[in-house]
């Protein structure tokens, strides 16, 4: 065969299709990984969503039944995903070369697993925007359409899984940054339940528990059979989690889903007027529902979502400061390794009293008591992913104006003045005006996925959210799979590689 023909064979498989070939004897680990950095050699300087290579580590011991994903090649994303002695520069020129200590707790289960890991993927400073523009390394471009954002902050991986380079790619989600990416690249994700992915043993609960990792995937057996890898508890996790199927998540997708009914609404405080797509996008999810035989409701938003947030942000300038401290301490360097918008949502988090801080937290129950009440009346949320379709790239740079205010405000510590400026408008804007309805369920702990169902009529992707209460991990991932078996989005191919 041709390596175009090559090429084409290993798009048309999902990760649990290539290991499949491998453990039949079809196809070699050394082939595979041939094909991804074939793959990626001819796209990635176009795309930029790998920013380091990697050599593969070696497995441990083989487990009993094998490794799910033997030979399947992997991608990491550069944030939290700590392999020991590689760098995880968080996209952050302060941490660009500042080796991990230890390997994390899920990147140790996906090698185990037999993934081949030969790459670290592009993030956006410290994962804190949803767009993956870091100055470090550049902007991620989405496979679409070029000059667009494959949103962020797992952008690098969207990326690379949607050009062809790998099946699925790690990924994580602190405010949508799973379901934010793959929405705009045309993908699958789930953020699950907290508690069902451990941390550790670097990190204990990254943004006090409302962050996770998982991946982002272009076919919902293979985020499901990810799971069953990375799931379960570690004797240094907060939490024993609950509501595991007992048979595991892939095989979960054997079963259809009950007959749902769900709420569906676009409504937003912080987007009063979603985009056009946006709306498109949920009312073709309702009416695929509807032929399913479930039932749609319109709702109204089921939470404070102004409230909501104002407590996200609170929560999310002070993890900032944080960052930037440990970032300081471990690389040595001054302010002026960080990004400008890092460091006004750095000086934001400094001046943020404690007690702000707390009640920032403590008001998640609130929002996770309106959210349970509406999920005693309908098993699901449905939502779009996004406002609108994937911005273009540099949409969110800030005007020289503003620009020339922020670095005098820096240059001045004038953190509580800052709250004062049109900067911290700029920032809301840039953070959460495009992506107003994914931080509900990291706030309040509960799974949701993001569909790939509806494209714009310029090719742009746009998905369809579902949120679901504590534990409704595996009927998300059944009603995904039987969603992808009505409206297929396997042969869908991004014409802008």
């Amino acid at each position: 065969m041709t390596s175009t023909q090559d090429f084409q064979d290993y798009r048309s498989r999902d990760a649990v299709g290539l290991a499949e070939m491998v453990r039949a004897g079809e196809i070699k680990r050394e082939e595979l990984l041939g094909l991804a950095r074939a793959r990626a050699a001819e796209v990635n300087p176009r795309l930029n969503a790998i920013v380091r290579d990697v050599e593969p580590p070696v497995p441990g011991p083989e487990p009993e039944g094998g490794r799910p994903f033997d030979g399947v090649p992997f991608l990491l994303k550069d944030l939290h995903q700590d392999l020991a002695g590689v760098p995880t520069s968080g996209g952050s020129r302060s941490l660009r070369d500042v080796p991990a200590a230890e390997t994390a707790e899920v990147v140790k289960r996906w090698i185990d697993s037999g993934l081949v890991v030969f790459g670290k993927t592009n993030s956006p400073e410290f994962g804190a925007k949803g767009i993956t523009e870091p100055h470090v390394f550049g902007p991620t471009r989405n496979p679409w359409n070029t000059d667009h954002t494959p949103g962020g902050s797992s952008g690098g991986s969207a990326a690379a899984v949607a050009a062809g380079i790998v099946p699925c790619a790690a990924a994580s989600d602190g405010g949508g940054s799973i379901r934010i990416p793959a929405s705009a690249c045309g993908l699958f994700g789930l953020k699950v339940s907290r508690g069902v992915i451990p941390f550790g043993p670097s990190h204990g609960e990254p943004l006090g528990g409302t962050a996770t990792d998982g991946v982002v995937s272009r076919s919902v057996r293979d985020t499901a059979a990810m799971l069953d890898v990375l799931s379960g508890s570690t004797s240094v996790s907060a939490y024993l989690p609950g509501g595991l199927p007992g048979e595991g998540f892939a095989a979960a997708l054997a079963e259809e889903p009950r007959r749902l009914r769900i709420g569906m609404s676009w409504q937003s405080s912080i987007n009063p007027d979603p985009h056009p797509e946006a709306r498109a996008a949920v009312q073709h999810a309702a009416a695929l529902l509807t032929e399913l035989g479930h039932e749609v409701v319109e709702v109204p938003v089921p939470v404070d979502d102004a409230r909501l947030a104002q407590d996200f942000l609170t929560s999310w300038f002070v993890h900032c400061a944080v960052s930037v401290a440990e970032a300081r301490e471990l690389s040595g360097l001054g302010e002026d390794a960080f990004e400008p918008d890092t460091r006004v949502m750095a000086a934001l988090g400094r001046a943020t009293s404690a007690t702000d801080y707390v009640r920032a937290v403590e008001g998640r129950h609130e929002h996770v008591r309106r959210l349970a009440a509406f999920h005693e009346d309908y098993d699901l949320l449905l939502t779009p992913t996004t406002a609108t379709p994937p911005p273009r790239i540099g949409a969110f740079d800030l005007p020289a104006r503003i620009e020339r205010l922020q670095r005098v405000l820096l240059k001045a510590r004038a953190g509580s003045i800052l709250r004062f400026t049109p900067i911290v408008d700029q920032l809301i804007s840039e953070n959460l005006g495009w992506v107003p309805y994914t931080q509900l369920a990291n706030l309040t702990g509960r799974p949701a996925t993001s569909v790939p169902l509806h494209w714009t009529p310029d090719g742009l992707p746009i998905g369809a959210q579902f949120v679901g209460p504590l534990g409704s991990d595996a009927l998300l991932l059944q009603l995904a799979a039987q969603l992808e078996r009505a409206a297929p989005w396997w042969d869908r191919v991004p014409q802008g590689v």
